[in-house]
């Protein structure tokens, strides 16, 4: 307590807690304001056939504000997507490539092409739903659309492209003039505020009878077990070795020191799980517009119960922590970097020698990284089909909510030890997923 204390007796970080706080409020009263022109009720109704496709994905990371077609319904998934394709585009793009290797100069311009990526992605993704929501009606056959139309078209797409837009700014304030990185706090914020509900319909299965005492607190003590392996991943790197050579420049020697290399076990972080859901659950998103039986049997068989959706979802994570793994990160590059300063690694030879050898290391931890990531997302479904569990728990929507509270934790942390005030866990900072 006295440590969490010492949190409000820094002004400076006394202040950032409390805009980043009223920010996040403002993004949650924005998941509450409809977009106009539509039924409500029909809506809601609509949505609870959602469960298990697409947009049902979508809705956990937009706070429950796609299954209310509120002005933040299309969330910030439009950032993290262009975000995603700038990413992949400067391993094949020579000019982003040469862009994120200015610095800050470079970094600056591809956050602005980002901004222009998200505004178009809106403005497609919400003349895409406002086309859908006009075809679409509730249980009881209301239309959802009050005034369909190209007026309906046009403002649903203004009003869901200005949303995004305005939680990409909200996000940027948020990591400037808050703590922590705004966008991804964002996308925490969503998640949890579906956690009261949870707890609520569980203990009511409780009174009812429908879920016994024992089963709940093995379930509650597999939680926890699961949330402390998570972070323990999350904050564990490979350490390879890097001894520096001694130069002499002019009458002062420098070098000569040792240090390490870390090497993420989950270099990737959630994006698997995100691509891989997509992909799965794109048949069963497109079976809503398509009404051939074919397609409907793929939908079937491509539910998140059924063993194929398992197999073919682990089989995609495992390819896609592989491939972002290459992407995010060059041995190559690292090899030159290390030669160029003089650095190697002992037993190894600098240069492409150095290269092939964290090649071959980052090859292997990455396959645990893999099985890890895989076994926390198959981990919903598991608990739901064996032991009926009310709730989701684990999957994307764990993997985010630790590793943004262990960054938070992290910045919270180096602004307290900056001014020698006692961190938040006692006899050792913390570690973020990114180190020190």
């Amino acid at each position: 307590m006295a440590a969490i204390g010492n949190i409000f007796k820094i002004p400076e970080l006394k202040k950032r807690i409390i805009v980043t706080f009223l920010l996040l409020a403002v993004y949650r009263l924005g998941c509450h304001i409809p977009t106009p022109g539509i039924n409500s009720a029909a809506l809601a109704s609509f949505f609870q056939q959602t469960a298990g496709t697409l947009l049902g994905f979508f809705d956990m990371f937009a706070g429950g504000a796609l299954s209310r077609l509120s002005v933040f319904a299309l969330g910030i998934m439009p950032y993290i997507s262009a975000s995603i394709i700038l990413q992949l585009l400067t391993v094949v793009v020579p000019y982003l490539e040469r862009l994120q290797k200015e610095g800050e100069i470079g970094r600056r311009k591809i956050i602005q092409y980002t901004r222009y990526g998200t505004v178009v992605l809106s403005i497609i993704q919400g003349f895409g739903i406002a086309m859908w929501m006009e075809a679409q009606r509730g249980m009881d056959g209301t239309a959802i659309a009050l005034h369909p139309g190209w007026s309906f078209r046009l403002m649903t797409t203004i009003t869901l492209a200005a949303g995004t837009a305005f939680l990409m700014w909200l996000g940027e304030q948020i990591t400037e003039r808050g703590i922590g990185n705004g966008i991804s706090l964002i996308i925490f914020a969503g998640i949890v505020a579906s956690m009261p509900a949870a707890v609520g319909n569980t203990f009511r299965l409780m009174k009812t009878g429908e879920l016994g005492a024992l089963l709940m607190l093995a379930i509650v003590a597999l939680m926890v077990a699961v949330t402390a392996f998570i972070i323990y991943v999350e904050t564990a790197h490979r350490r390879i070795p890097v001894q520096y050579a001694k130069r002499i420049i002019g009458r002062r020697m420098y070098g000569g020191q040792s240090t390490h290399l870390p090497l993420k076990i989950n270099t990737s972080g959630v994006i698997p799980p995100i691509f891989a859901s997509s992909i799965l659950m794109f048949p069963a998103t497109i079976a809503t517009f398509v009404a051939h039986p074919w397609m409907q049997a793929i939908s079937k068989s491509l539910t998140p119960t059924t063993v194929i959706y398992n197999v073919l979802y682990v089989g995609f994570i495992m390819f896609f922590c592989y491939f972002y793994t290459a992407v995010v990160f060059n041995p190559v590059d690292v090899a030159e970097n290390m030669q160029k300063y003089g650095g190697f690694i002992p037993g190894i030879r600098p240069g492409s020698s150095t290269a092939d050898y964290i090649d071959r290391v980052l090859t292997r931890i990455t396959l645990g990284g893999a099985i890890y990531i895989a076994g926390v997302c198959v981990l919903p479904t598991f608990l739901m089909a064996r032991f009926n569990v009310p709730f989701y728990f684990g999957g994307t929507s764990l993997l985010i909510v630790v590793g943004v509270a262990l960054d938070t934790v992290q910045q919270i942390e180096s602004h307290m030890l900056t001014r020698h005030y006692e961190g938040l866990i006692s006899g050792g900072r913390v570690k973020g997923r990114y180190g020190r």
